[in-house]
């Protein structure tokens, strides 16, 4: 079997870096992308940031759309289009422009896999945060409607983590919203990506990495 390739959209954030760092460590060859590869929120975009991935790579084998913007606190009547648009952009229309350029690489690949980062707020309503939960509530049934879409030469799961990457002077509270009373890290969504790469029955679902956050 050759080396494995993989591009991690959102690479450079701490999340999307661990990821990189995690398939790299698995003998995965990683194009871990930024805003600075492509825009994403633009399918011409997000197209070139999978041309660039497969020209350095010659092929792929896994995507891992873990790209997000529109992360902000806002009372509902302080949302504006802007923050409404980063958030839908980098999350849903990136997740499912990207995968539809990846798809063919994918498919030739004959071991294709594709991971959406989602996140506990697709499926809790956080108020203060309404275009985030909003697109990941949709990249959430993304994961779904691709794994069926895409089935059987492609696999589609998601990965929804908690509280993992946490700003500091936060942790004491975060911690206290889990059931196992401490925060993750991103080395936890990543091992989480590993055993979705060798998970070659699963499909379709998400794997919920939180600590019990969903069930507080």
């Amino acid at each position: 079997m050759s080396e494995p390739r993989a591009l991690v959209t959102g690479g450079t954030g701490r999340v999307g870096r661990a990821i990189a760092a995690r398939l790299g460590q698995d003998g995965f060859r990683v194009v871990a992308a930024g805003r600075a590869q492509g825009d994403i929120s633009r399918a011409e975009g997000a197209r070139s940031v999978v041309a660039h991935a497969v020209s350095e790579l010659g092929g792929l084998d896994l995507l891992v759309n873990a790209a997000a913007d529109g992360f902000e606190p806002r009372p509902l009547e302080k949302v504006d289009e802007a923050q409404w648009d980063a958030a839908f952009g980098a999350i849903a229309k990136g997740s499912f422009f990207v995968t539809q350029a990846a798809a063919r690489h994918l498919r030739e690949s004959g071991r294709g896999l594709v991971v959406m980062i989602e996140d506990v707020a697709a499926y809790q309503a956080w108020p203060s945060f309404a275009p985030h939960c909003a697109a990941k509530a949709a990249q959430a049934m993304l994961t779904r409607v691709l794994a069926r879409a895409l089935a059987p030469e492609i696999r589609v799961c998601g990965i929804a983590p908690g509280p993992v990457a946490v700003e500091p002077g936060q942790e004491e509270r975060r911690a206290a919203e889990t059931l196992l009373g401490r925060i993750g890290k991103p080395e936890d969504v990543a091992g989480a990506v590993a055993y979705l790469v060798g998970a070659d029955f699963v499909t379709g679902t998400t794997l919920v990495v939180d600590g019990g956050r969903l069930l507080t």
